[in-house]
């Protein structure tokens, strides 16, 4: 039938039949002509020479910018399979410049910046004969390749935003926990928001268990913004945390609410390519909500001698992130678990109704295995489901899926601490945290996953 009408048309309009046909083809072909165009424009706008020489280009979704660039140095190309391979690796920024001439002309110019000395290692032309132009003392860090460098770049404490309307609800803190077999240890060093004299709130809880009991131990300071700055090498009152590489030694002196004491020494090694990158969250009215993980998969040792009783953690595995942000109205979920040389990570914040809607905010799961990143996904569910009658978790369900990986986890929850949040963190929500035993399968890219491991969780619930 359409093919007869077609011929019935060309004979009844013949020339104007013709010039339809062939606007139609002209179309077409403009078409695919510019999609062409638009294909090589982009691959030339990629290429590593319009970076300043090299031979790849990495950046971040979309072509945008990448973030914790330094841990992309210092980690995957800095150890192999890559690292043979790689000669020098630069990062490189690109900005707006205006040049405001004495006579009040202004001529947009378009700059990029890099690192001297590994500009020309990558061969960039450019610079290759001015010899004015060398690294500067804030050059030096990303010229360095020591993992160490990048772990203390990533977990530097930030400063409170000028955000006057939040400003009681910030705060920022280390945690830590290690798991040995009979014995696991969550430990905070937390600084909060400043008191009327401009000093900031600061404090130190550890939560000991021992043979399924668990103890609690505190302490607090005051502390000014210079103390503060020089995180993560923390002092409150007789409490330290020191980072030496990749290395974390923590001296803790605390005390129970009954008066009982804990004296010791803790360490948490980390491993080079084993960190979670910076993640932040932005909403409106200045909020803000951070989290990095320095530790993904690492040692954890040491011992505590608590009301006379030593306590040894040697051979414990070993965890630390870092998270900040303003916290009035926050709730949150999120689990950790590591198996060997794997660990993986899920967590989604709800922020306040002010800030954004907290329904529409992403989960997100992170797999680190023993060559750094294996899988991140933002497809994420979190299902937790509660004793009939109760509001304490029996099972937690997480699961992820993107193209790099597709996973759950099963986490059968076998112990609950309930406690009120005070100061900064305060909120009108119980916070529940777990300890049990995750359940692990699926896919890791094209590798499956399958194990079970204790681990840990938390969420909230209301009264």
């Amino acid at each position: 039938m359409i093919l007869r009408l077609a011929l019935r048309t060309l004979a009844a309009h013949p020339i104007r039949t013709a010039v339809l046909a062939a606007g139609f083809g002209v179309g077409v072909s403009v078409m695919v002509i510019l999609l062409g165009v638009a294909e090589v424009v982009l691959d030339q706008a990629r290429a590593p020479e319009l970076a300043g020489g090299g031979d790849i280009v990495v950046t971040g979704p979309g072509f945008q910018r990448l973030e914790a660039a330094r841990l992309m140095l210092a980690g995957p190309l800095a150890r192999e399979p890559l690292a043979s391979s790689v000669l020098a690796a630069s990062p490189l920024n690109r900005g707006g410049l205006f040049l405001v001439e004495a006579n009040g002309a202004i001529t947009a110019v378009k700059a990029q910046a890099g690192i001297p000395s590994l500009e020309r290692l990558l061969g960039d032309r450019e610079i290759s004969g001015i010899r004015a132009w060398a690294d500067t003392e804030a050059d030096r860090p990303w010229a360095s390749k020591d993992p160490g460098d990048a772990l203390r770049a990533i977990d530097g404490f930030h400063a409170i935003p000028d955000v006057p309307a939040r400003a009681a609800s910030w705060a920022e803190w280390l945690y830590f926990n290690g798991r040995a077999e009979h014995t696991r240890f969550y430990l905070t060093f937390l600084a909060g928001p400043r008191t009327p004299d401009g000093r900031r709130t600061a404090g130190v809880r550890l939560q000991l268990e021992r043979e399924g009991r668990m103890e609690s131990y505190a302490a607090g300071a005051l502390l000014d913004d210079a103390q503060v700055a020089r995180a993560p090498d923390l002092t409150i009152g007789p409490n330290t945390v020191r980072l030496h590489g990749l290395r974390y030694d923590i001296h803790l002196d605390l005390t129970s609410a009954k008066g009982q004491r804990l004296v010791g020494d803790l360490v948490v090694e980390g491993v080079a390519g084993r960190q979670l990158p910076p993640i932040e969250l932005a909403g409106a009215g200045g909020w803000r909500s951070g989290y990095v993980v320095p530790v993904m998969t690492g040692r954890a040792s040491g011992t505590l001698t608590a009301g006379g009783t030593r306590v040894s953690l040697d051979g414990a595995s070993g965890y630390h992130d870092h998270n900040w942000g303003f916290w009035e109205g926050v709730s949150w979920q999120w689990g950790q678990v590591q198996q060997g040389e794997i660990s993986f990570v899920y967590g989604r914040v709800f922020p306040p109704a002010d800030a954004a809607d907290p329904a529409r905010v992403p989960g997100f799961l992170g797999a680190i295995g023993p060559n750094g990143p294996m899988g991140y996904a933002t497809g994420v569910t979190i299902t937790e489901t509660d004793a009939p009658g109760t509001a304490n978790p029996t099972r937690i369900v997480i699961e992820g899926r993107s193209p790099t990986l597709a996973v759950k986890l099963d986490l059968d929850v076998h112990s609950i601490e309930r406690n009120r949040m005070s100061g900064p963190m305060a909120t009108p929500l119980t916070f529940l945290q777990m300890r049990g035993q995750y359940t692990v399968s699926g896919n890791l890219g094209s590798v499956p996953i399958a194990f079970s491991a204790a681990g840990s969780a938390e969420t909230f619930r209301g009264d």
